[in-house]
């Protein structure tokens, strides 16, 4: 009563025959987004013995696996030369059932709609787990900022919210940073906003304080991190104090994790960057 779904580009995963047709019912329909495909898998490899016991969940999954709403959009930008280029822009209003959207904007090389799926995807089950009533979106452009001014950047930002402000707002979708994305840009981001809406809002995480943003905004997440694992250890009756650690990354985040693991007597180890 199992069925592997074995693809070159996917993991492979040896799951029930129910659950291995919610995988297989998203394979046939984007066969090509293998960062989609894969995390399909693994909520579903993780959710197995619920749907099992609640076959009526299949159903549900099937509806869950597909965006409410998918935007693809160009976003033309001037360099310092008086260059244009253009750039692609996506955002997934992955599901609203909870509340508005809220997630992440990208902005790499290697972005694509499976990507902003993706993530989407993943950001819907974690804002259902927040006690927050807010629903799950994701989205980005293939636009690298290494290397570009800040000038180039402040254009590009502007262009991009040129295309999807009318989607954005406290009762529609709440953008966040992502890779790629920290304070500067979304000050961009809502700067250009906030022309073009009239108002002043509060529906970005991520400006600096003076533009409405959050006191340790910045520090947030990893320090939730830390926070959070003190709390997994608290429940088997042990403390970060003396642990050794390995933090993959050394970008804003994992700094930050550092930072605390560092100030609560653990013994970081490790970090990492994309070239190892």
């Amino acid at each position: 009563d199992k069925i592997v779904v074995d693809k070159p580009i996917y993991v492979k995963a040896l799951m029930s025959k129910t659950a291995g047709s919610i995988v297989g019912a998203a394979l046939r329909r984007d066969p090509h987004e293998a960062e989609f495909i894969q995390s399909v898998q693994e909520a579903v490899h993780g959710l197995e013995r619920v749907i099992a016991k609640n076959t009526h969940y299949v159903n549900i999954m099937e509806r869950l696996l597909e965006p409410e709403r998918m935007l693809l959009f160009r976003v033309p930008w001037v360099d310092d030369r008086g260059e244009t280029h253009v750039n692609r822009g996506f955002r997934v209003h992955f599901n609203q059932a909870l509340g508005p959207c809220r997630g992440g904007i990208r902005f790499h090389p290697s972005m694509n709609l499976s990507i902003a799926k993706f993530l989407g995807f993943e950001q819907t089950l974690k804002n259902a787990l927040s006690p927050y009533k807010l629903g799950g979106a994701a989205g980005g452009s293939d636009f690298d900022p290494k290397g570009k001014s800040d000038n180039e950047i402040m254009r590009f930002c502007q262009s991009f919210m040129n295309e999807i402000y009318r989607y954005l707002g406290p009762d529609k979708d709440l953008p966040a940073e992502e890779m790629g994305v920290g304070t500067r840009e979304m000050g961009y981001l809502f700067g250009q906003y906030r022309r073009l809406v009239g108002h002043f809002q509060g529906s970005f995480t991520g400006p600096r304080i003076f533009w409405s943003g959050s006191s340790l905004r910045t520090e947030a997440t990893g320090y939730g991190l830390v926070f959070f694992a003190q709390l997994m250890l608290a429940d088997m009756n042990k403390e970060l104090k003396g642990l050794r650690c390995v933090v993959s990354g050394s970008g804003k985040i994992a700094m930050h994790v550092l930072e605390k693991l560092i100030a609560y007597g653990a013994v970081p180890v490790t970090v990492s960057d994309s070239k190892g």
